[in-house]
């Protein structure tokens, strides 16, 4: 083990110990999903006030609606959530690069060729944010009853900005 894996299975050690919602339901007591950043200074929990079982937050690099198609097809489908809001965030790191960025890094430093791979870079926040809701509106895996709403949370205020309204 590592310093890091020792220090979170302390932490979890703790959390358990006190732990006493192992009897939530499956599917998300509120019926939406939150489909954000991986960033880490995001925690959607504490900026939207989502307790746990409320929702399903799928997280992913730049908040990807192709990237978590996915798992939004499962999430209404299968358990039952019929609204998304999708939520950028400025300061976004795939705002820095491009794919031939990418692509030249993974090679330079794994020798790999990543050039079948998009890595789903955008070049301004709200038109990436307008499109991510408009493929999901348009996705025969996304039903017309969902509402889906696009936001921009700020990373330097922890405001969120709604960007594309349900």
């Amino acid at each position: 083990m590592t310093i890091l894996t020792d220090t979170l299975s302390t932490n979890n050690a703790s959390y358990a110990s006190s732990f006493t919602k192992g009897e939530l339901a499956l599917p998300p007591a509120k019926k939406y999903l939150v489909l954000t950043c991986m960033d880490a200074r995001i925690d959607p929990a504490a900026a939207l006030g989502i307790e746990l079982g409320d929702a399903h937050v799928i997280r992913n690099a730049g908040a990807s609606a192709v990237d978590g198609l996915r798992s939004v097809i499962i999430s209404e489908q299968l358990l039952g959530t019929n609204e998304i809001l999708l939520i950028k965030h400025t300061g976004c790191g795939m705002l820095t690069f491009t794919n031939e960025d990418a692509h030249a890094i993974v090679q330079k430093n794994l020798g790999a060729n990543s050039s079948g791979i998009d890595f789903l870079p955008f070049p301004e926040l709200e038109q990436a944010v307008k499109d991510d809701v408009a493929f999901l509106k348009k996705s025969e895996f996304v039903p017309d009853s969902v509402n889906i709403s696009g936001w921009v949370y700020q990373v330097e205020t922890g405001k969120i900005v709604n960007i594309v309204p349900a």
